[in-house]
Order: structure tokens, then C-alpha cells, then sequence
């Protein structure tokens, strides 16, 4: 496959997405990032990539400037791929999400990673600050249309399953790296995310 054949199968792109990416935060950029609880941040390490969800009460991530985020990381599995990768190869890709709205906000750009304490208490919920605070500089900021989530039902309720449709967490965990785990219920993975969500 190349770019030329490419072409000749979708065409042109259209003159509005052609020309909808800015460079700056406007007003509409800062009320979306403002009312997003949820994101997906896409880091590499030049070689692999690591797509890794994010997500606290919207507005989690503040706009600091016309053109830099400040994103706080919460406790995880300690496994800091994202982190490491950004290290390694500082270029990442934000989607940010809201419910119930089709459309996606994507920002693309460069971050590094600060443990500033005073940085980092800014963004304290229930007494605990994060360890870092990620700060993008964003080179392409951009809409995406609705189509995909309305495709999906995403924000539909009814199109939900009526139950969870999959086994817990830490069943399929045990599964996939053939462990031994405490518990594989859900109601005891759903334990573990209330102890450790701050």
C-alpha cells in the first residue's frame, strides 16, 4: 500500500478537515478539556506504542497556558510504560472524551514529566497528590466528528449490555499469566478499586 493508493481509494480530505487544526487552546477547546472526566493518552517508545486511560472528575486536566496541559497520574499498577516511554521519545497523542457527547478532542504534542511537590499538590484529591503531573506542550489540536461513537452506541444506554459481559479483572488476569490471584470475583476486584483509587 502507498499514500497515492491510499488516496485513490478514500479521495481528498475535506476543506473542513483540512483546515480544523489549530495550535492554541480557544474557548472550545477549554470548555471540552474543562468537561472531560475520561482520556486516552498514547505514548511510544519510538519503537512500540502504549495507549493508556485516564480519568478523575471533569476538569482533572487544566489548561495552563494557550498551548500547555497539565495532566496529574493517579495510582496505577506501577508499571509507568507511558512514563517510561516519555522519557524515551517525548511526542504523545491525547483523546479526550465526554459523555454523552459524539464528538472527540485530540491533542497532539510533546510532554515531560515533573515531580514538582507544589506542582503536584495542586492536583491532591482526598488528601493525596499525584507523584507527577505530565505537562504537554501541544503542536496539533483538533475535533474529531461523531461518527465513530454513534456508530457504537457508546453514549447509548440502551445499546449497553444488561449485564457485565465479561469475566472479573482478576480472573482473566490469572488466565493470561497462568497465576494464582486472591480472589477472581468481581465483587472483589471491585473492592480493590475502591481502596486504591487515590
Amino acid at each position: 500500500m502507498t499514500p497515492e493508493k491510499l488516496r485513490e481509494i478514500y479521495g481528498e480530505a475535506s476543506p473542513h478537515a483540512s483546515k480544523k487544526v489549530i495550535s492554541h487552546f480557544d474557548a472550545h477547546c477549554r470548555s471540552f478539556i474543562a468537561h472531560s472526566p475520561f482520556l486516552v493518552l498514547v505514548t511510544s517508545d519510538g519503537t512500540n506504542l502504549d495507549a493508556s486511560p485516564k480519568g478523575d472528575p471533569a476538569g482533572f486536566v487544566e489548561v495552563e497556558s494557550e498551548t500547555t496541559l497539565l495532566i496529574p497520574d493517579r495510582p496505577g499498577n506501577n508499571r509507568i510504560d507511558g512514563l517510561l516511554n516519555i522519557l524515551a521519545h517525548p511526542k504523545v497523542s491525547i483523546l479526550f472524551m465526554i459523555p454523552s457527547v459524539a464528538e472527540t478532542l485530540r491533542v497532539n504534542g510533546v510532554a515531560e514529566i515533573s515531580d514538582d511537590p507544589a506542582l503536584c499538590a495542586r492536583f491532591a484529591i482526598k488528601g493525596r497528590a499525584p507523584k507527577t503531573v505530565l505537562r504537554v506542550r501541544a503542536e496539533e489540536i483538533f475535533l474529531h466528528c461523531g461518527k465513530a461513537p454513534m456508530r457504537s452506541g457508546l453514549w447509548k444506554p440502551e445499546s449497553w449490555p444488561a449485564e457485565r459481559p465479561l469475566p472479573s479483572l482478576y480472573a482473566m488476569i490469572k488466565d493470561h499469566a497462568e497465576m494464582e490471584v486472591e480472589s477472581t470475583t468481581q465483587a472483589y476486584a471491585e473492592q480493590r478499586y475502591k481502596d486504591t483509587l487515590y
